[in-house]
C-alpha cells in the first residue's frame, strides 16, 4: 500500500508525508518499520532509489521537514528538537510506536535528537553523511551560507551544492538527477532556508550520544566535504553501540549517489537490532 498525506501538526503546521505499508493480515507478524529523514534544501525524494529497496522487507514513512518540499514554511526560529517533535507526532499519526531511523546530512542531526529525546520510539538509528556538531565556526559560517542566499539567490550556490552533494562521475553520468534535484534546492524559501541553515550552525547533539544505546550504523561517503569523515567517526566513538561505513569514491548524499549499499545497509542494521533484541528477550538458561 502507497499512500500520501498531510498530517497538521498542533502548531498548525502541516507536514507532507508518504507511507509504504503492506496491508496487515490478522495473525502476521509486523514488518519492521523505516522512518527516513531527508537533507537540508531537499525534500523526501532523496530516498527514491533507496525505498523501493527496502519495501519487500519493511514498511517505510518518508516525510519532507517543515519548511521543506511540500510541507508548510512557517517563518520561524528551527531546532532539531522541534523537528524531532513533527516526527514524533507524525509516528503518532500513521500509528507507529516504534521504528527504525535513518537521517541524512541534516536528516541525520534530526535523527541524534529524535533518538535523544525520545530513545524509547528508535529501535536503531542510521547515521547517514551527517553530524553531532559542525564545530566552532558554525553558527558563523552557516549564517554567511544564509546570507548569500539572501543576497543573491539561492542560484549562487548552485554550483557549491551540485559538487557537495555527489562525485563529478556520479554528476556526469546522471545529470537529469542533478537537475530534478537542483529544481527542488532552488524552490526553496529563502526565510526557511535561513532558519535551517541557523539551526544547523548552532546545532550540538554531543551531549546526547552516551544515552544511546540502540544499535548504530554510521555510514559516510569517503569524499564527503560537507560532513567529513571525521565527524562520523566522533559519532562512531561517542556511541556505545554504533558501527561506522567509508563508501568509497562517493561525496556527501549517499542515498541519491549509491542507492544500492544504503538500503543494504539499513537492512543489515535491522537485522543486528533484531538480532540483539532477542538476544536481550531469550530467557537465561539455567
Amino acid at each position: 500500500m502507497h499512500s500520501a498525506g498531510s498530517f497538521t501538526m498542533p502548531d498548525g503546521v502541516s507536514i507532507a508525508y508518504t507511507l509504504h505499508a503492506e496491508s496487515r493480515r490478522e495473525g502476521s507478524a509486523v514488518r519492521p518499520r523505516i522512518a527516513l529523514i531527508h537533507s537540508l534544501a531537499l525534500d523526501q525524494s532523496i530516498w527514491d532509489g533507496v525505498v523501493p529497496l527496502l519495501i519487500p522487507h519493511a514498511d517505510v514513512l518518508t516525510y519532507d521537514c517543515r519548511g521543506h518540499g511540500k510541507s508548510a514554511r512557517p517563518k520561524m526560529k528551527f531546532t532539531p528538537e522541534l523537528f524531532a517533535a513533527d516526527l514524533a507526532a507524525l509516528l503518532d499519526h500513521v500509528g507507529w510506536p516504534s521504528v527504525t531511523v535513518a537521517g541524512c546530512s541534516m536528516g541525520g542531526c534530526v535523527a541524534q535528537a529524535f533518538a535523544g529525546v525520545y530513545p524509547g520510539r528508535v529501535q536503531a538509528l542510521a547515521l547517514i553523511d551527517t553530524t553531532a556538531w559542525y564545530g566552532e565556526s558554525a553558527p558563523k559560517d552557516w549564517r554567511e551560507r544564509a546570507a548569500t542566499a539572501a543576497a543573491k539567490g539561492l542560484q549562487a550556490l548552485s554550483a557549491f551544492q551540485a559538487t557537495r552533494w555527489v562525485s563529478d562521475a556520479f554528476r556526469q553520468a546522471h545529470p537529469e538527477v542533478i537537475r530534478a534535484k537542483m529544481e527542488i534546492f532552488l524552490g526553496n524559501d529563502i526565510d526557511c532556508y535561513t532558519s535551517t541553515c541557523e539551526m544547523l550552525g548552532d546545532a550540538d547533539l554531543r551531549h546526547y550520544q552516551p544515552k544511546l544505546r540502540m544499535p548504530t550504523s554510521v555510514i559516510v561517503g569517503e569524499e564527503d566535504y560537507a560532513a567529513p569523515v571525521a565527524m562520523s567517526e566522533q559519532i562512531q566513538r561517542a556511541m556505545p553501540d554504533a558501527t561506522l561505513s567509508v563508501l568509497p569514491k562517493v561525496r556527501h548524499l549517499t542515498p541519491i549517489e549509491c542507492p544500492d549499499v544504503i538500503a543494504e545497509k539499513i537492512l543489515a542494521l535491522i537485522a543486528r537490532a533484531h538480532a540483539t533484541s532477542d538476544t536481550t528477550a531469550a530467557p537465561a538458561s539455567s
